[in-house]
């Protein structure tokens, strides 16, 4: 990608310069601390050459000598405690620096391969409507939203329609439940009318066997009826 590899051109450049402004600090700081260490081993010998001469022009009594050559002694180890502090300071400068040098050659080598992407980017402007390649870039960023705004809402949509399809096979497996139902309900029902219709042709043999009973009776009841008729006429 031309305008990404530009970024990282121009991030790299801003990353050079703040190294350089880093080393550059560091160079400082190390003279600085150099200068340092040097007048305080100024002062270190020109004290030690004080104090042998104090020592050899002194008249004082032993004790008194013991005392100061352990005060020297002293002042002697806290000098070379400091001296060791401040080396090792010095050493871990010069290591810092060392790191910063090879990151910055590092840098330095990286830089020419991404300077072809510049070229394109300004071969670009020449032949676009574009003024300058951050308008490019800009542009590039824009449309960059435009793309994931655009997948974000292609996303979306496929949520929802996941969504929908979840929703519509469950109101499938619902309705497919409830028809199941009715038709075991329905084969309920059939084998009813099905028990009722071949129970039909009995109900209507014991209806006409009714029908005739009820017919004799009442014919036996009218020739009863003739009988006491008779018998009173």
């Amino acid at each position: 990608d031309p305008a990404s590899s530009f970024m990282c051109l121009l991030k790299k450049k801003k990353e050079l310069r703040s190294l350089e402004k880093v080393v550059a600090e560091k160079k400082e700081a190390f003279r600085e601390r150099l200068e340092v260490i040097a007048e305080q081993w100024r002062d270190l010998h020109a004290r030690r050459t004080q104090l042998k001469a104090h020592v050899e022009r002194s008249g004082r009594t032993v004790q008194e000598n013991e005392m100061l050559r352990n005060q020297a002694l002293k002042k002697a180890s806290k000098d070379r405690e400091e001296n060791i502090k401040k080396e090792n300071e010095l050493l871990r400068a010069k290591r810092e620096l060392e790191a910063l040098r090879k990151q910055h050659q590092k840098l330095c080598q990286k830089l020419p391969k991404y300077s072809i992407f510049k070229r394109y980017l300004e071969d670009v402007v020449e032949v676009s409507q574009f003024r300058d390649i951050e308008e490019v870039i800009s542009f590039y960023k824009s449309l960059m939203r435009s793309r994931k705004e655009l997948l974000q809402s292609q996303q979306w949509h496929k949520e929802m329609t996941e969504q929908a399809r979840v929703l519509l096979d469950q109101y499938k497996a619902e309705k497919g439940a409830e028809m199941l139902q009715c038709k075991n309900e329905l084969v309920q029902l059939k084998q009813y009318l099905d028990q009722a219709q071949s129970d039909i042709p009995v109900w209507e043999a014991q209806w006409i066997d009714i029908q005739n009973r009820a017919a004799r009776k009442t014919m036996k009841l009218r020739a009863i009826e003739r009988a006491i008729h008779n018998l009173f006429q």
